[in-house]
């Protein structure tokens, strides 16, 4: 009888997706979209009147103003949804290296976030190739009160199939094989320099970590194999508690007000440029969408929230409280999916974390091709870490967004760089996300049956194993199966 009930259910949702027909609502967003549009502009004035948006400083808090008053502009129940933070910024940084104590240089190089408020380290350099735990177990531990140096993503060259691991899990890898400091190799040409956090939770580390360009840090691997390297990383930075406040837009569901479809990106940014890339193309496609709904006057059955998350870049921290605060108030179970925007631009299709969307979503999305051919209905299931949707993702709600686009502009070798820019920005691919998200965000509010639940803890501990996520939790702290 369970069987037969499930196999029913999951009928019904097939065929419940498979009679949305959503053409008329689509069409509408899509010529108001291509038309009205204010996601190109509001950005513009948003980084020449704010600058960067890094999270607990003045410009953050302006950047929480403005995204208030946009939603209060559009006639939306808006509000603050304030947490407490400890944050962190840089004061001053100096990374010499060279062959011998009385010879290091100077070289250009950018503390990594969550390094100690004050460092001052010297000691040999040590080459660990990509930074992952076989090349420490092949170091045969003569990192051990030294510093050392990994590469940023994949060295060219590596095995076929090497694990690529975030910045801070390698940091992390680094300073459980008692490493003193560590300098990580940017891989992009021209001495880029990128920031970012060093730290898996969100907390102080032990340890200097400066990241290096792709020159300086091929140069130093050189020397390396002739002759013996040494570095002094020495920075001051400060950390402490902050306040931050995500920004909450509500459009209130007309038949099932108390099932929620939340639609994020985050709106903080690093302090190095403006973020319009990262992520200003997401947090204002966002706004966007919620522009477009009000000026469309469109219904729904579920109530959707349009949220901008703060403290993303030090570790999540606005969708974390926003968990938090729902499941103090035991109102987590109201969020049926969450989809967020991250870098996205122009996307050809949508991703998800749950494979059984894919029936409902390659169905409306056949239905926003037939507008715009530009859209190639690309279906991608799977799970991935480092962004706002993770830790809706780790509670076992289905998450999603965009797909198949690429970065504007070449920009993806500015990521968390001084040349992040608005100049990047391209104003049709920003419209593409808007459109196309705003219609996935209808579909999605309006359906009769969404087709996944949340996941129970056996099933999203088998889900995150067969995503490979397991080590990178552990790394992190968050893997709470034992085992």
């Amino acid at each position: 009888m369970k069987i037969f009930s499930s196999l029913f259910l999951a009928g019904l949702a097939i065929s419940a997706h498979a009679q949305d027909n959503y053409s008329k609502a689509f069409d509408q967003i899509n010529t108001d979209v291509q038309q009205h549009s204010k996601a190109y502009s509001t950005l513009k004035s948003a980084t020449e009147t704010i600058g960067h948006r890094l999270t607990g400083s003045a410009n953050g808090a302006r950047a929480e103003a403005y995204a208030f008053n946009l939603f209060k502009s559009y006639g939306y129940d808006v509000r603050y949804q304030p947490f407490e933070v400890e944050s962190w910024s840089r004061i001053s940084n100096e990374t010499k290296i060279g062959d011998g104590e009385g010879s290091l240089k100077a070289i250009p190089s950018v503390a990594l976030a969550h390094s100690p408020v004050k460092s001052a380290v010297t000691a040999e350099v040590i080459d660990l190739g990509n930074g992952l735990e076989d090349d420490y177990v092949k170091d045969g531990g003569k990192v051990k009160g030294k510093i050392a140096l990994v590469y940023l993503g994949v060295l060219p060259g590596s095995p076929q199939g090497t694990p690529s691991l975030h910045r801070s899990e390698k940091t992390a890898i680094a300073i459980q094989h008692g490493a003193v400091g560590i300098i990580i190799i940017n891989g992009v040409k021209g001495g880029v320099l990128l920031t970012g956090t060093a730290s898996v939770t969100g907390k102080l580390i032990t340890i200097p970590a400066v990241c290096i360009g792709l020159e300086n840090g091929i140069a130093i691997k050189e020397q390396l194999k002739s002759k013996a390297q040494y570095a002094s990383l020495n920075m001051t930075n400060f950390s402490g508690m902050i306040k931050a406040r995500n920004v909450i837009a509500t459009l209130k569901g007309e038949s099932l007000p108390q099932e929620k479809i939340l639609v994020g990106g985050h709106l903080d940014s690093w302090d190095l440029a403006t973020g319009a890339i990262d992520n200003g193309i997401g947090s204002f496609a966002v706004m966007d969408m919620a522009r477009s709904f009000k000026a469309l006057n469109l219904k729904t059955k579920r109530t959707v929230e349009f949220i901008l998350f703060m403290g993303e870049e030090q570790g999540l921290l606005g969708s974390k409280a926003y968990i938090a605060q729902a499941e103090k108030k035991h109102e987590l179970e109201k969020v049926r999916f969450m989809l967020n925007y991250d870098m996205t631009n122009d996307p050809k299709g949508f991703a998800t974390s749950r494979v059984e969307m894919k029936g409902a979503f390659t169905d409306w999305g056949s239905q926003i091709a037939k507008i715009d051919t530009g859209f190639k209905n690309l279906f991608v299931a799977g799970a991935w870490l480092h962004s706002d949707h993770q830790p809706f993702m780790l509670a076992g709600i289905p998450t999603g967004g965009g797909t198949g686009g690429q970065l504007p502009n070449h920009s993806g070798q500015f990521y968390h760089s001084d040349g992040d820019s608005f100049k990047l920005v391209d104003e049709q691919g920003l419209k593409n996300t808007v459109r196309y998200s705003a219609m996935l965000t209808y579909a999605l509010a309006n359906t009769e049956v969404i087709p996944v639940g949340v996941q129970t803890e056996d099933k999203l501990k088998k889900f995150l194993q067969e995503n490979n996520l397991e080590e990178p939790l552990r790394i992190a702290g968050e893997w709470r199966w034992g085992g």
